[in-house]
């Protein structure tokens, strides 16, 4: 039997968490294959409707940083 590896899709802010994440990406830290990182000009306008079709694509979760 397998373990469940979640699929996460994070909607990332430019100037905050997205910063944060291509921070990680230079000091050579990594995070799981599994998370993926969704580059937006700015968190602030994310419409819920995009939230549900990452589900409806087959995202486990789903989170918005900014």
């Amino acid at each position: 039997m397998s373990e469940f590896e979640p699929q996460v899709l994070a909607f990332a802010c430019h100037y905050c968490a997205y910063a944060a994440a291509d921070l990680a990406g230079s000091m050579r830290l990594s995070y799981p294959p599994n998370v993926k990182v969704l580059h937006l000009p700015c968190t602030g306008k994310v419409d819920v409707l995009y939230l549900l079709r990452a589900f409806e694509k087959g995202a486990d979760a789903v989170f918005v940083a900014g």
